[in-house]
């Protein structure tokens, strides 16, 4: 992931348009250095439409004292028993229009409890406090059949758990989740680097881990273009799963582009709400 967020890797939010100051800090809780992808489970991200080679082997040290080896991908985080086990994406067709979304979404109706994490080296900052409660106060206002409660907590006992991971990702800045799995949203998305960004950013790159948690891709996945880029997440093969009713070209302020501007102003636009609506 640490190519993820230099910012050109949004989120894996990061973003080439947004500064960002990080201090080194000391950690209780380090992560171990994993291993290389294999070329078979790079073949197997190629077929789902996520480019494998832009794979990295990533170590999640999470707020209860557990870690767990996987994968990432930009922003989006895989163990290799959740790649083996994930649905192939459908279509290749209307790659160049908005919204895509990956087969594996969140049952509904379901109200999805979300624990913002409180203590030590893990614990949310002020404006990390603040974007969590904006980005939830995001989803809930649009009445879903998906809706959040949030509670700051020094435990992980929810669907989600929202916690800072600046120890392990020095010199980045954005944030990382998965897929949801089994109709259950992804439980643990971090942020790191992102205590000195404002509470706009904060809740930016909140909303839009929350959104891959709950199910989508990045807008811009076909292109980057977000990020300065013109490259294809994904390779030939299956496509991303198009959301009807989202418009064809650049939408350049959705939430779940690739990457971001430190001048967002942390809000979904009206594709992003007719793309939730469709959805949930």
């Amino acid at each position: 992931m640490k190519s993820l967020l230099n910012f050109v890797k949004l989120f894996a939010l990061s973003s080439v348009f947004v500064l960002v100051s990080c201090e080194s800090e000391s950690t209780d809780v380090a992560a171990p250095e994993p291993e290389g992808v294999s070329n078979e489970l790079k073949a197997k991200l190629d077929g789902f439409y996520l480019n494998g080679d832009l794979a990295e082997p990533y170590v999640n040290v999470y707020p209860d004292g557990s870690s767990e080896e996987g994968i990432l991908v930009e922003d989006k985080f895989f163990t290799e028993d959740q790649v083996n086990a994930m649905a192939n994406l459908l279509g290749e067709e209307n790659i160049w229009t908005e919204q895509y979304r990956t087969n594996n979404l969140v049952s509904q109706p379901r109200t999805i409890s979300v624990i913002g994490y409180t203590g030590g080296q893990f614990a949310l900052s002020s404006r990390g406090r603040t974007g969590l409660q904006w980005a939830v106060n995001n989803y809930n206002r649009l009445n879903l059949g998906i809706r959040f409660t949030l509670r700051f907590a020094t435990a992980t006992n929810a669907d989600m758990v929202i916690y800072d991971n600046s120890a392990n990702n020095p010199g980045s800045a954005g944030g990382s989740a998965g897929f949801p799995v089994g109709g259950n949203p992804h439980k643990f998305i971090q942020i790191y680097g992102l205590a000195n960004s404002s509470n706009n950013v904060n809740e930016h790159v909140i909303t839009h881990e929350m959104g891959h948690a709950v199910g989508f891709r990045h807008t811009d996945y076909f292109s980057r273009q977000s990020c300065g880029q013109n490259t294809n997440e994904g390779s030939a093969g299956v496509g991303a799963v198009l959301i009807p009713g989202t418009p064809s070209g650049f939408d350049p302020s959705s939430i779940m582009l690739a990457c971001f501007s430190n001048s967002t102003n942390g809000e979904f636009n009206g594709n992003d709400v007719t793309a939730l609506n469709f959805l949930y």
